[in-house]
């Protein structure tokens, strides 16, 4: 009890477990109390009919001093106007009945107490149980709580945690578009220097040709100069030989330098006998012939009369007779993924291929194996091409990264890179004079380039793309997309002949006397153009070959009795040239489409590539 005046004195905070017991005891109470506010009231009206039940039959007992038929009226009358008089036994027969029905009804709610009380028991022991179960619940609750507490923590860790890293991604994404506008930038730069020194290297190849071209007009003037001075001067004419080989060497010494044959040549007309007498000394239109025979001699040995005479490669020497292949000899998985390109070296006993990994291995035929013997990094992309120069010393492939890079034998990396195309590099071979190749590309271009300055000395501008070229002497012959086969000299600036062939052509082989050259296309048909005549000698076809890509590669035999090529299902299809007819039919290691074949110089062994990395010697 608080009394007034008195000071408040905070309550101790009440324990959760307190609350709990009170609050099933309030539910306890209110559970039980709705029970019973309908049997009470019924209970209550039940003793109070049975109090008001004996007094009445306490009025009954027989009075005879009071008890007046008049003005004695009980509950049991029909009302105050009745006429009807009861007797005191009819009145006692009935109240018994009453009374009997009542003890009835009595009972009756006795045995509702009774099965109310058993209710309520049942009803006790479920809330007992309830109450049991919503104890455990709310421990589970408060569990779930302090659960549900921990989770709302670690979900805010997590949320730092992410808000974390997204600034960090951010910050990232925001470096990255840096890094991304600086990679631009450069590539801008050495796009920008890339021009530069192309177009300083054409102006530098420009000036040079120029300064050139001016020392051979100096020296022509020269040698006219000396020609005019010469034709001024009297000569005696003698029949003796050594006095006219004497007098022409002392009147033209500059022509000491050319020659022998030149020289016998010049002899030859100088020394012919006169029989009239006005030609007693030299007139200039005779030396002005002269000249130009010589000038023409040097014109067909190079390309200016100043220039030094082309340096050539000394010729490969080929079998007489080839042997036709018959087995598998070896099988190497040669690289990582499928192999686009194969070619022999000038001795046959060393291979090259080249494959989509950008690698190119070297091999050597040791015992009718193949032995692994150099790899050679740094190709920029997949190899498409590669080829030996004739000394056997060098190594050019094409690659899909828009250059040709050339390697050195014995060196694993680059040596020169010839970057100017401005898509996929096809095609890439060496020229039979020295430091000199060609390549061709998708971007409708072939190109000469000189290899001791690593530049571009000549693009030709095609209309569709090219596959494959082969170099002969003075021409280079490219196969196109548009299925023709297209003849450039390499002293003009023009195409000189054009061959159309059905299909897209796939690759090119020149024989090794440079007579005929063989083309395989996509209408899987190989053709035998014989260059002398300019038309297509023969046709190949066999049923089941069928060509298994855009740079199939078909070679004759180095006796040119042969042709060679791969098909779709792995086999190899050798062809007679001469009869045109079908040789053989090689089936054996190779389960995916033949892309390239090499047949040696040696004759005696064949190689072939195929998408699924194999590489097959036959013998």
């Amino acid at each position: 009890m608080v009394w007034p005046g008195a000071p408040m004195v905070p309550e101790a905070p009440v324990a959760p477990w307190k609350r709990h017991i009170v609050r099933q005891l309030r539910q306890r109470d209110r559970t039980q109390k709705a029970l019973f506010l309908d049997l009470m009231p019924a209970y209550n009206r039940l003793l109070e009919k049975a109090e008001l039940l004996a007094q009445f039959s306490k009025k009954l007992q027989p009075e005879p001093s009071s008890v007046t038929l008049n003005t004695h009226q009980g509950p049991w009358e029909e009302g105050p106007d009745s006429n009807q008089v009861h007797s005191p036994a009819t009145l006692r027969g009935k109240w018994q009945e009453e009374e009997k029905g009542l003890h009835l009804v009595c009972n009756q709610m006795f045995y509702q107490v009774v099965e109310k009380n058993t209710a309520l028991s049942t009803l006790e022991l479920k809330l007992e149980a309830g109450q049991s179960r919503l104890a455990e619940l709310e421990a589970s609750a408060a569990q779930l709580q302090e659960a549900r507490a921990q989770l709302a923590e670690q979900v805010e860790d997590w949320q730092a945690r992410n808000d974390a890293q997204r600034e960090a991604y951010a910050t990232l994404l925001e470096l990255e578009r840096l890094q991304a506008a600086e990679l631009r930038r450069l590539e801008e730069e050495a796009r920008d220097l890339l021009e530069k020194l192309v177009q300083r290297k054409a102006r530098a190849a420009a000036e040079r040709n120029l300064r050139n071209e001016r020392r051979e007009k100096a020296k022509q003037a020269r040698v006219s100069q000396e020609l005019k001075k010469a034709a001024k001067r009297a000569v005696s004419i003698s029949e003796n030989p050594d006095i006219l080989r004497n007098g022409v060497r002392d009147e033209t010494p500059v022509l000491a330098a050319e020659p022998e044959s030149l020289e016998s040549e010049a002899c030859e007309k100088w020394k012919r006998p006169f029989r009239s007498a006005s030609a007693t000394s030299l007139t200039l239109s005779r030396c002005v012939d002269v000249v130009k025979g010589l000038l023409d001699f040097k014109k067909r040995r190079g390309h200016s009369i100043g220039g030094v005479p082309e340096q050539r490669y000394h010729t490969i020497p080929v079998c007489v007779a080839a042997r036709l292949p018959t087995w598998a000899q070896d099988v190497q998985d040669a690289h990582l993924s499928e192999v686009n390109a194969v070619c022999f070296g000038p001795n046959s006993s060393l291979l090259a291929t080249g494959g989509a990994d950008r690698l190119i291995r070297l091999w050597n035929i040791v015992g009718g194996r193949l032995k692994d013997n150099q790899t050679l990094h740094g190709a920029g992309g997949s190899i498409t091409s590669v080829d030996f120069d004739p000394s056997g010393s060098q190594v050019l492939a094409a690659t899909y990264n828009q250059a040709a890079q050339l390697w050195k034998v014995g060196e694993a990396q680059s040596k020169e890179t010839l970057s100017g195309h401005t898509d996929k590099v096809t095609a890439a071979k060496f020229k039979l004079t020295r430091h000199q190749a060609v390549t061709g590309s998708r971007d409708r271009t072939v190109k000469e380039w000189d290899l001791g300055r690593a530049y571009c000395s000549r693009t030709i501008n095609v209309v569709s793309y090219c596959n494959d070229v082969v170099c002969g002497d003075h021409i280079i012959i490219s196969g196109h997309n548009d299925q023709k086969i297209r003849f450039w000299d390499s002293r003009g600036p023009h195409c000189t002949q054009v061959i159309p062939v059905q299909g897209r052509v796939t690759s090119l082989n020149l024989s090794h006397d440079q007579l005929h050259l063989l083309s395989c296309s996509r209408d899987d048909t190989l053709k035998v153009i014989d260059l002398r005549v300019s038309n297509i000698r023969q046709v190949f076809r066999a049923d089941g070959f069928k060509c298994g890509s855009d740079w199939t590669k078909a070679v004759f035999s180095p006796d040119r009795s042969y042709a060679l090529a791969g098909s779709w299902d792995g086999a190899l299809y050798i062809w007679d040239v001469d009869t045109g007819k079908l040789e053989s039919n090689l089936r054996g290691p190779h389960c995916a489409a033949v892309n390239a074949v090499a047949w040696g110089y040696s004759g005696s062994h064949v190689v072939s590539v195929d998408q699924g990395r194999k590489v097959v010697l036959w013998h």
